[in-house]
């Protein structure tokens, strides 16, 4: 009698993404994550792993680091210019998601509504998951935008609170920045200077005039929330393109919220969270002799390790070795 397929569990691939950036309040906090109590299971776990792949960018990329990662691991190099900077389809992606149907033929983008903080000389773009805006709030300010782009032959769905999609002729082959790129900056800065931005420079001045004295906007100022008085578009492209990330990677998004926000001391608690989450469970899978990979991705770049299994007395000298150099994390994560 055959014996039966043994069907081997997925190789865990922890993602992390925002484990560093290059803002002011971050490199100053760096520091702290060096202390002897901070990341207990950092050492140990780097004491056996080793790189094997490194994605190389910089901070003025409009894709980041993370979303090229989970794209390559998506196969969405395989369809040509796909992966080029700012061309990645998360519009397509996040309507699967939400249950939303795009017409397979026509490009798509992701409107995320959102407020731009008027400064004394820039703007700043709010987080809009910090906006508390509900399905309601959202489908009013949705309503009220609708004729001013179908006006202009857009299609418009709403697919979440942060996630309305349009399709528009003008969006094939248009880059756009990441939304995480622009969160906590000048919005104006990360307008590229395509031509047919111009089209979504004109629409973002009338979405705001439509909206100044909206009824949902007088409410949430009276809430004492941000107002909703713009949008960022981007993930343009074509649907059609794998949804579904290969089993066993996971995306460890504890990060994100604090980082964008440069609040450091919520951010090196989640650090810790993270050690308590990912690395401890790695630590014991690998010492089990079980495999593990795992990425970290900042600003400019994604670096992932994986086990390192030296055998003999070299061997445990080179994991002792690695484990003692890459025991601050401070200079490690710094690089990214």
């Amino acid at each position: 009698m055959p014996a039966p397929d043994v069907k081997e569990a997925p190789l865990p691939h922890w993602i992390v993404p925002f484990a560093a950036s290059l803002s002011e309040p971050c490199v100053q906090a760096l520091p702290r994550l060096d202390a002897a109590d901070a990341l207990p299971h950092w050492s140990e776990l780097w004491g056996l792993l080793e790189e094997t792949g490194r994605l190389h960018a910089d901070e003025y990329a409009l894709s980041m680091p993370h979303e090229r990662v989970l794209a390559d691991l998506l196969g969405w190099a395989e369809t040509g210019d796909a992966l080029a900077d700012g061309a990645l389809p998360w519009a397509a992606w996040w309507a699967h998601h939400d249950g939303v149907t795009l017409t397979p033929d026509q490009y798509w983008g992701q409107l995320t509504p959102c407020h731009w903080l008027m400064g004394r000389d820039h703007m700043t773009l709010l987080d809009p998951d910090s906006m508390g805006i509900t399905a309601a709030d959202s489908r009013a300010a949705f309503e009220a935008v609708r004729d001013l782009f179908e006006s202009d032959g857009w299609t418009l769905l709403w697919g979440a609170p942060t996630r309305w999609y349009a399709s528009h002729a003008s969006l094939a082959g248009l880059p756009t920045a990441s939304l995480d790129r622009v969160i906590g900056r000048n919005p104006d800065v990360w307008m590229t200077d395509h031509p047919q931005a111009r089209v979504l420079r004109r629409l973002q001045s009338e979405v705001q005039m439509v909206l100044y004295q909206h009824a949902v906007n007088d409410r949430r100022e009276a809430a004492g929330l941000p107002t909703i008085n713009s949008f960022w578009l981007s993930g343009c492209g074509l649907p059609g393109r794998t949804a579904t990330l290969p089993a066993g990677v996971t995306v460890v998004d504890h990060l994100r919220a604090s980082l964008l926000a440069d609040d450091m001391p919520a951010w090196l608690a989640a650090w810790q969270e993270v050690d308590a989450s990912v690395l401890a469970p790695a630590c014991a899978r690998l010492k089990a002799g079980q495999p593990v990979k795992l990425t970290l991705c900042g600003e400019r770049s994604a670096v992932t390790l994986t086990a390192a299994a030296p055998r003999g007395a070299l061997g445990r000298w080179w994991q002792r070795w690695r484990g003692v150099t890459a025991a601050r994390p401070a200079s490690w994560l710094a690089e990214l």
